[in-house]
């Protein structure tokens, strides 16, 4: 663990950076959790990206889904890093402009994100680093991208 932080207060924050991202409220706090200029994103399919990206990925969930809401798994902390199962749902109103296979136009069903994340944070509480696997076909099905 970290020297500022127990490991129930990184769960927390853990989860509020979530939330923040998710919502969209406080857009002003969400860079309190992460390292914003270190921080990587190591996703699906060989998928990496920045802070700057991630955010625009969320800004992008926020603009097609309505009704958002994300929970949080049994949360495992081994010293500097987290783990954990995340759902991210939501109703799918307007294009989806970062599907794994690119702009998606809507379908009006209730999708969920199914995550795998591990997360490292420093000795400040804050993200620096995160994987996520996922299932991008049952993902694809749910967006309609089958029927495409």
């Amino acid at each position: 663990m970290t020297q500022q932080y127990t490991r129930d207060q990184l769960v927390a924050r853990l989860v509020r950076a979530g939330e923040l991202e998710v919502t969209g409220e406080h857009p002003d706090e969400v860079g309190d959790y992460f390292d914003t200029e270190k921080f990587r994103f190591h996703g699906p399919d060989g998928f990496e990206s920045d802070y700057a990206g991630l955010t625009a990925y969320f800004a992008a969930v926020r603009a097609a889904f309505d009704d958002r809401s994300i929970r949080r798994g049994i949360v495992v902390a081994e010293g500097e890093h987290l783990a954990c199962q995340t759902w991210i749902e939501g109703t799918f109103v307007r294009e989806f402009s970062q599907s794994p296979v690119g702009p998606l136009p809507p379908n009006g069903r209730r999708v969920v994100f199914d995550l795998l994340n591990i997360f490292r944070v420093d000795d400040r509480g804050r993200l620096v680093e995160e994987w996520v696997r996922t299932d991008n076909r049952g993902l694809l099905r749910q967006l309609g991208a089958d029927a495409a």
